[in-house]
């Protein structure tokens, strides 16, 4: 055992800065604040959205919860919009054989409508179409022999339009086509299906006065 030198101090242990405490075991380092309690995670509701309006990463959804994050509006116009070009690519090709295009076709159905032979004026109006582009359909099925150009018997100075024989005769094919074409369109449809479809195309097509813009 050594014996202490005379005049020497015995060393203490090793002082901390003025003002700081001791260490503990369970302290953290100077400055840092105790971590909160981890949040549990919030509550979806049954659409996949959070109860408390958010989107659960933070964000909000600003009040909207969407079923399955799809617009399910967009996708259906989306889908009838395929479904008109397909009808109409059906429609030409089945069409082709008569030798008219589906637009001189939809004419002469116009034209048929009427009892009596309408003015180019009440086919545009029917076809929602303005009178120039009747006058060019009008010229086609008449180069055809399908249709001919009359005067009005009451007013000479204006000029009806009356089917031909020729022109039945292309309606009774046209009828046959529109046959075909709608068999290849509905064909994965059962008859019930078909009804269905029926029904909700007239309410769109249709939609009455009250809903029309």
């Amino acid at each position: 055992m050594s014996t202490p030198v005379p005049g020497m101090n015995t060393p203490d242990a090793p002082s901390l800065p003025q003002g700081a405490d001791a260490p503990q075991d369970s302290d953290l380092p100077a400055g840092a604040a105790a971590p909160d309690a981890p949040r549990p995670p919030a509550a979806t509701g049954p659409t996949g959205g959070t109860t408390d309006g958010s989107d659960g990463s933070g964000g909000t959804t600003d009040g909207a919860v969407r079923t399955g994050g799809t617009d399910a509006d967009g996708l259906l116009a989306e889908q009838l919009l395929r479904l008109t070009r397909r009808l109409h690519r059906i429609q030409k090709r089945h069409l082709e054989p008569v030798g008219i295009t589906p637009a001189q076709s939809r004419l002469l159905r116009t034209v048929a409508h009427y009892d009596r032979p309408p003015r180019m004026a009440d086919l545009a109006a029917r076809l929602e179409v303005v009178p120039r582009a009747v006058t060019s359909l009008v010229d086609g099925l008449e180069a055809a022999g399908r249709v001919r150009r009359v005067a009005d018997p009451t007013n000479r100075r204006v000029v009806l339009i009356e089917l031909t024989d020729a022109g039945r005769a292309t309606l009774r094919a046209l009828r046959s086509a529109r046959r075909a074409a709608a068999e290849d369109i509905l064909a994965p449809l059962t008859v019930d299906q078909r009804e269905e479809l029926g029904g909700l195309l007239s309410a769109l097509v249709d939609p009455g006065p009250e809903r029309r813009c």
